[in-house]
C-alpha cells in the first residue's frame, strides 16, 4: 500500500531543477512515477528537445510544462527576447483572430519541442494601474477584452495540441503586492469579483481550458482566513462546483513567498490537494526537498488529513491531461508573421520622428518582477544597431549631440520615472520616448508605446523610426 500511496504522491507533483540536462535524482523520480516536470529559461538550451526526451524516456506520459506567455514571460527566448508582442499588446490590437494565430505559434514552437503544457495565458483582468507582477500580462484592464482574447489564446495553443493553463484564478489583477515576495489580499466584493475578475475563468472554462493554475492570493470576500491556493472554499467549491472547471488544477510556485513564508513545502502541498489542486509546482526544488514533499504527502493520507480518494483523483487529473496531449494531432504549418504583425498595430504612436543616424538608446527601465526573466532584454537598441550601425546603449542619461531614444516602462506606475521623462524632455525636447509597459501621458517628440517587451516589439519600433 506505501508503494502506490508514494507513486501516487510523485504523480501530483511537478518540480523544476537547475541545468540543460535532467539530474539523476529528477530522472530516477521520473521512473518511480513522477508526474512532470516544470521548465525554466535557465533550462533552455540548444539542447531543449534532448531535455525533454530525456524525461520521456524515464516516464512517456510525463506533463513537461513551461510559462511561455509570449512578450516578457517567455521560457524559450529569454535571451533575445520573444517572438511575439505579450498579452497588452494583443488586447490593444483588440483582433481575435489574429490573437488566436498567435495563441498557436507559440503552441506549434512547445510541440515541436514535445512540451505537454503552456501555463499560459494570463487571464487575469488588470484592474489596478499599481500592480506590480501582472500589468502588461493580461490583456487589459476589462472583463470582457479579457476573457474574449483568452478564449481565441486558448483556442490557438490547445489547436497546436499542447494543453493552455488559465492563470491566476481567481484573479492576480487588483492587487498590490507581488505574490513572489508577500502574499496579496484582493479587497473587492463578491459582486466585484463575480462582474470582473471571474467572467475570464468562466470564458475559458467554457473554451474547453485543460488546466487553471491558482494563485497565491488572499481574498477576504471569498475566504477570510486562507490563501486561495488553499482553500476549499475557492477551489471546490468556486471553481470546482459552481464553475464546472474539471481539468488538472495546479498551483503557482510554492516556493514563493506568499504562502511559503507561512507553511513548509510539504505542509502546502497537503493542503493545497486537500482544496481541491491536482497539481503542485516546485519551480526549484532538490532531491530531498521533492521526496520530503512526497513523504509529508503519505504521511498525511496515513493519518487521515488527507483523503487517499482526494489525492488517486488528483493523480488522475494529471493523468487525464496528459493522455489528452498524447492524442492530440500536431499542427506543423508555421505562422511566421503572427507575432510582428501583432507587435506592429500594437504601437501607439504620439508625434513625429525619424531617425537617420546611430541614436543613443537611454534605458530606464524599473526592476521587473520575479515572474520574469532578469536577462530579458528590451533589444531595442540591438534593433536600431542592425538598421544604423553606431547606435549605442546605456542606462545613464547623460545626453551628447546624438538623437536620444529614452526607454522606460511602467509610466503610469512609477512617479520617478514619469519624472525621468520630464526631466529628459526638458533638457532635450528632441527626445523619442518608447515606453514599454503600462504607458502614462505621452511625452516627447514622438512618444512610442509598445504594450509589452519584446523582440518584435523593439524591431517593430526600429523600423517605424527609420522608415
Amino acid at each position: 500500500m506505501t508503494a502506490d500511496l508514494h507513486r501516487l504522491a510523485l504523480t501530483v507533483l511537478q518540480p523544476g531543477f537547475e541545468g540543460g540536462t535532467a539530474p539523476d535524482w529528477l530522472r530516477k523520480a521520473l521512473g518511480e512515477g513522477l508526474g512532470g516536470a516544470v521548465l525554466f529559461a535557465r533550462n533552455v538550451s540548444a539542447g531543449t528537445a534532448a531535455l525533454v526526451a530525456s524525461l520521456r524516456a524515464e516516464n512517456p506520459g510525463a506533463v513537461v510544462a513551461i510559462d511561455e506567455e509570449g512578450g516578457v514571460v517567455t521560457r524559450l527566448e529569454a535571451r533575445e527576447g520573444s517572438s511575439f508582442p505579450g498579452n497588452r499588446a494583443l488586447g490593444v490590437v483588440d483582433d481575435v483572430a489574429l490573437t488566436e494565430r498567435v495563441g498557436r505559434q507559440i503552441g506549434r514552437m512547445l510541440a515541436e519541442l514535445d512540451i505537454t503544457l503552456d501555463y499560459a495565458p494570463s487571464v487575469d483582468v488588470n484592474a489596478n494601474p499599481a500592480n506590480p507582477v501582472i500589468g502588461v500580462r493580461s490583456f487589459g484592464p476589462t472583463a470582457d477584452l479579457v476573457a474574449r482574447h483568452s478564449v481565441a489564446y486558448i483556442q490557438g495553443v490547445q489547436g497546436a495540441g499542447v494543453a493552455a493553463c488559465a492563470k491566476h484564478f481567481p484573479g492576480h489583477g487588483d492587487t498590490v503586492t507581488d505574490s513572489h515576495l508577500a502574499l496579496p489580499t484582493v479587497h473587492a466584493s463578491l459582486a466585484e469579483l463575480r462582474d470582473r475578475d471571474l467572467p475570464p475563468f468562466e470564458a475559458a472554462i467554457k473554451a474547453g481550458v485543460r488546466s487553471v493554475m491558482c494563485g497565491h492570493l488572499l481574498i477576504p470576500s471569498l475566504d477570510p482566513s486562507t490563501p486561495a491556493t488553499l482553500s476549499r472554499t475557492i477551489l471546490t467549491g468556486l471553481l470546482r462546483e459552481e464553475l464546472g472547471f474539471d481539468g488538472m488544477l495546479v498551483t503557482d510556485a510554492i516556493e514563493m513567498k506568499a504562502v511559503a513564508a507561512i507553511y513548509s513545502p510539504g505542509e502546502i502541498a497537503v493542503r493545497a490537494l486537500t482544496a481541491g489542486v491536482d497539481a503542485i509546482c516546485a519551480g526549484l526544488v532538490t532531491a530531498e526537498g521533492l521526496y520530503e514533499i512526497r513523504d509529508a504527502i503519505v504521511a498525511a493520507v496515513l493519518d487521515g488529513t488527507l483523503r487517499e480518494e482526494r489525492l488517486a483523483e488528483a493523480a488522475g487529473r494529471v493523468h487525464a491531461l496528459s493522455e489528452w496531449y498524447g492524442r492530440q494531432p500536431r499542427d506543423a504549418e508555421p505562422d511566421d508573421e503572427a507575432g510582428m504583425e501583432a507587435a506592429v498595430r500594437a504601437l501607439t504612436i504620439t508625434g513625429s520622428a525619424r531617425l537617420t543616424t546611430a541614436p543613443l538608446v537611454v534605458e530606464v527601465n524599473t526592476r521587473h518582477n520575479q515572474a520574469i526573466d532578469p536577462n530579458t532584454p528590451t533589444g531595442l537598441a540591438a534593433a536600431l544597431g542592425e538598421i544604423l550601425p553606431g547606435t549605442e546603449r546605456t542606462s545613464t542619461p547623460e545626453f551628447d549631440e546624438r538623437p536620444v531614444v529614452l526607454v522606460v516602462h511602467d509610466t503610469a506606475r512609477h512617479p520617478w520615472v514619469r519624472e525621468t521623462v520630464a526631466e529628459a524632455v526638458r533638457r532635450r525636447p528632441d527626445v523619442i520616448v518608447v515606453e514599454t509597459g503600462i504607458p502614462g501621458e505621452p511625452a516627447g517628440a514622438a512618444h512610442i508605446a509598445t504594450h509589452g517587451i519584446s523582440k518584435v516589439s523593439a524591431k517593430a519600433v526600429a523600423r517605424w523610426l527609420t522608415r
